[in-house]
């Protein structure tokens, strides 16, 4: 009961083209191709999205708690200042 032969493989293979056609397993694998290149289009484009936010946003690329108290003592400076 190891592993499976390449009779096996092909004998599977066989079946498959048997029961759902040459066509149908053609369509799937491009189907399954076009959601690969999707999924990789969108990863790309929220990597851009987040950089394009983080630099938008004042007060440099503190993050956390410490840049939330760094942005809030920048604020009361500028209020003060006023």
């Amino acid at each position: 009961m190891g592993s499976f032969s390449i009779w096996h493989w092909m004998v599977v293979l066989l079946v498959v083209l048997l029961l759902f056609g040459g066509g149908k397993v053609s369509s799937l694998m491009g189907d399954f191709a076009k959601g690969i290149k999707s999924f990789k289009k969108n990863m790309a484009d929220d990597d851009d999205a987040s950089m394009e936010a983080s630099a938008d946003k004042p007060g440099g690329s503190i993050s956390g708690p410490a840049g939330e108290t760094a942005q809030r003592t920048a604020q009361r400076e500028t209020t003060a200042a006023r």
